[in-house]
């Protein structure tokens, strides 16, 4: 691989881990008030939110940080009085106490009309638009989490294209193969990797906030503690749920705490490096060794979103542990036949399972995510990896990825309509 494919890669790396404060899709939805707020010039009289249908499930039920408070109004509100867009995902990072008051009285005055819409195809798709006296602004952000696709005002076009936080919806004419993730893991210099580390920094320091602290269901926290110890074990593998589980439960409550994101979510950003982070410090590993397998993880997700898309019936824990899958086997010391088998093990047993929205019990499929990571790394390293006779899994690695991202971007594409039906329809 030549010098110029490692920096391609390192960009791509670059552009999709990056620090976020609260569940991204909200996030997002208060990016483009921000946005367009800022574009109109003052606080609107009104405003609207139209939001593609997998944006607003993931955004109804989620904690919004700093706020005490759930679910799409508020994120909508805190990003008109206190949003800043030229933060990107870190959009609220500004909030108190006393923005939260002041969007409290905003919502009472204002009352936004968010709904959800199919004038685009795109399953990511934000529309914002605002209004003050005989002024307008209108901001569109598609693609990606903080790339605005068109920002008006008074219906003139002034600004495209311009994403934040170098979050960008192409990958040029990059294209990945597990062993091309696996071979750039193994042989980019160091110090062109050194920045990863950060993510471990930010992302086990949320786990250990989750333990002081009652946040979501507690999942976390209860895992650390003595009496679930004496349960499930004071072992390692206890350890990697405690904390991967704990740093979800943080952020899905809204604590306002910054996590490393992959692909445009913070949870698959903690599945994607906790459990490695974990493993690597309780084995003693030396940090080269850790920083390549977290390049490995968080490579294999990206990797694997390319084809599956942003946003899915899928949940994205399943992606983001078969990256940490990879990365244990890594530091378990496992080559390349070994990580494939990790994958092809993952691809067997979690392919299916439904993302109902962020949202607490987030936490608890994380869990499941990265128990199966541990066990298909260990299984992996036994040399018992599923076959293809065995379901969906072929010889071919990269076909076995190919396999579940269709799956759940084509397959199960009625049930996210399902699903969101049935979220939609509850009775309080």
């Amino acid at each position: 691989m030549t010098a110029q494919e490692h920096d391609k890669i390192i960009d791509l790396i670059k552009r999709e881990v990056v620090l976020s404060i609260g569940c991204t899709e909200p996030m997002a939805v208060s990016l483009c008030v921000a946005k367009a707020c800022e574009t109109l010039g003052t606080l609107p009289e009104h405003i609207s939110v139209a939001l593609s249908a997998n944006i607003f499930k993931n955004a109804m039920g989620v904690g919004i940080p700093n706020s005490g408070m759930t679910g799409l109004p508020i994120a909508v509100a805190l990003g008109a009085v206190a949003g800043r867009s030229e933060y990107g995902l870190e959009v609220l990072r500004d909030v108190d106490s006393v923005a939260v008051e002041r969007a409290k009285v905003f919502l009472e005055e204002v009352e936004p009309s968010i709904f959800v819409t199919d004038e685009s195809d795109d399953i990511l798709f934000i529309k914002v638009c605002v209004k003050v006296g005989n002024d307008s602004a209108e901001v569109i952000i598609s693609g990606s989490h903080t790339n605005f696709s068109s920002i008006r005002r008074n219906g003139e076009e002034v600004a495209t294209n311009e994403a934040t936080k170098g979050e960008v919806a192409t990958e040029e004419d990059l294209e990945l193969s597990l062993r091309k993730v696996y071979d750039f893991a193994e042989e980019v210099p160091l110090e062109k990797i050194e920045f990863i580390g950060e993510a471990a920094e930010k992302n086990v320091a949320a786990a250990e906030l989750s333990f002081t602290g009652d946040y979501g269901h507690g999942l976390g926290a209860m895992l650390h503690s003595g009496v679930a110890k004496n349960i499930f074990g004071d072992t390692l593998f206890t350890n990697i749920l405690a904390h991967t589980s704990g740093a979800c439960d943080a952020r899905m409550s809204g604590a306002m705490v910054p996590v490393m994101s992959n692909s445009g979510s913070g949870n698959q950003g903690i599945s994607a490096t906790v459990p490695v982070a974990i493993y690597a410090v309780a084995n003693d590993v030396e940090r080269e060794k850790m920083l390549r397998a977290l390049v490995l993880s968080h490579l294999t997700v990206i990797y694997i979103k390319q084809s599956l898309g942003r946003l899915s019936a899928l949940c994205g824990c399943v992606v983001a542990a078969t990256g940490s899958a990879c990365g244990i086997t890594y530091l378990m010391g496992g080559g390349f036949e070994e990580v494939s088998g990790a994958v092809k093990n993952m691809v067997a047993n979690l392919t299916g399972m439904i993302c109902d929205g962020a949202k607490p019990s987030c936490s608890l499929k994380v869990t499941s995510g990265v128990a199966t990571a541990v066990l298909s790394a260990t299984l992996a390293m036994n040399h018992r990896v599923t076959t293809s006779l065995e379901g969906i899994i072929e010889n071919d690695v990269d076909n076995c990825i190919r396999n579940l991202t269709e799956i759940g971007r084509s397959g199960m594409s009625e049930t996210d309509n399902l699903i969101l039906k049935i979220m939609t329809s509850k009775e309080s």
